[in-house]
């Protein structure tokens, strides 16, 4: 099997697991459709160029953080933190399924799975005057 396609079967594994886990641990449906999409925030990352913004991307965009989270959640015997971080996981695990990956520097649609079908926007260049 093509590595790709384990990567995206390891996304929807990931996205049900973390489902599955909110909803039994009683997780509100209204929380989870309000920070579904929450971590696509970090693209905004994107505006201050793409080393800055494939950085912050894939900090929002990896297992860590909300395995890290979660542990804490369950540690304290905190559900609402358990249940952002299982929410959080959901995305990451959706957007492995869909073939999202993880971005490089060199722009947005190069990412650890795929370069991402589009058009190429490359940055405006600027000519020499040759001093007329």
């Amino acid at each position: 099997m093509h590595p790709r396609l384990l990567l995206r079967a390891e996304g929807i594994a990931a996205f049900a697991a973390a489902a599955a886990a909110y909803y039994l641990l009683g997780g509100p449906l209204w929380l989870f459709l309000v920070l579904g999409l929450a971590p696509d925030l970090s693209m905004v990352g994107y505006l201050a160029g793409p080393r800055a913004g494939s950085a912050l991307y894939n900090a929002a965009h990896t297992y860590v953080a909300p395995l890290a989270l979660g542990a804490v959640g369950v540690a304290a015997g905190a559900p609402w933190v358990t249940w952002v971080a299982l929410v959080w996981a959901a995305h990451v695990g959706a957007d492995r399924a869909v073939g999202y990956g993880l971005k490089y520097p060199t722009g947005f649609r190069d990412t650890h799975l795929s370069r991402l079908p589009g058009r190429a926007v490359e940055a405006p260049t600027v000519e020499p005057s040759g001093g007329d």
